[in-house]
């Protein structure tokens, strides 16, 4: 399996940490984010990666280089104007042509990522969609979904609020095959959450939840931030994986 790591937003909520940094560039433990990404993803067997950029590109690939400093491949895909989410994948056709990881580059967490991609395949969906329990709802994209089946029905990008359908929201990482890519626009602006679930939801296509149990932030605040910052060592360093034995 291959994976994208989207890296090319601005980070405007992040300001003034984001000014002359990649948001993914930021540190966590000692270490930029993205590193943490890059070691989750290899942990469970993941060894060719796509990182999409645009804003303050230079510190990414100074970080990363080709990939082999972390025991992957690297390709880069530079957005001279940014495509979304989905535009961005449209992009990287031709690379991601296997079953494959959308990572959203501001998400920190310790899901067991190989149990995702096992349920994606045992139950031969589309697409899977990484979800989380959230307090506030109406500020995320939500889902609406049959616990027994994973099937989603609904998913609704930022509902009124008291109008959410659950409290599950996008998490930020999706497993999908290549044929999702086909449904997307070329050279155009698409958003996964917006635009091309919903499609794939009207057409009746499998697309799936999977309830992330483990520890989970979306860092798109200074709030978010500084708290990873206060957990990590307590909270989240023992639970990083140990080995790259658990492999897809």
């Amino acid at each position: 399996m291959k994976a994208l790591i989207l890296a090319a937003g601005e980070g405007t909520r992040l300001r003034p940490l984001t000014l002359h940094k990649a948001k993914a560039m930021l540190p966590i433990g000692g270490k930029p984010l993205i590193g943490h990404i890059v070691e989750l993803l290899r942990a469970h067997g993941v060894t060719e990666i796509a990182v999409n950029l645009h804003h303050c590109p230079e510190g990414i690939r100074a970080y990363l280089q080709d990939g082999k400093p972390f025991g992957v491949r690297i390709a880069y895909s530079h957005e001279s104007k940014l495509m979304g989410t989905a535009g961005a994948a449209k992009l990287l056709e031709s690379f991601l042509d296997e079953t494959f990881c959308v990572y959203y580059g501001d998400v920190f967490t310790t899901a067991d990522l190989a149990t995702m991609a096992r349920f994606h395949r045992e139950r031969k969906a589309l697409a899977t969609v990484a979800v989380h329990r959230v307090p506030d709802p109406w500020a995320k994209g939500v889902v609406e979904w049959d616990e027994g089946t994973g099937r989603i029905a609904r998913f609704v990008e930022k509902p009124p609020r008291g109008q959410e359908p659950s409290d599950l929201a996008n998490a930020g990482i999706y497993v999908m095959e290549p044929e999702v890519l086909s449904t997307i626009p070329a050279g155009q602006f698409c958003d996964f959450g917006y635009d091309v679930f919903p499609a794939l939801l009207a057409a009746g296509e499998r697309v799936l939840a999977w309830p992330v149990r483990e520890y989970l932030v979306d860092i798109g605040t200074l709030e978010k931030y500084e708290q990873v910052q206060r957990e990590y060592a307590d909270i989240i360093a023992p639970q990083r994986p140990q080995s790259a034995q658990r492999g897809y």
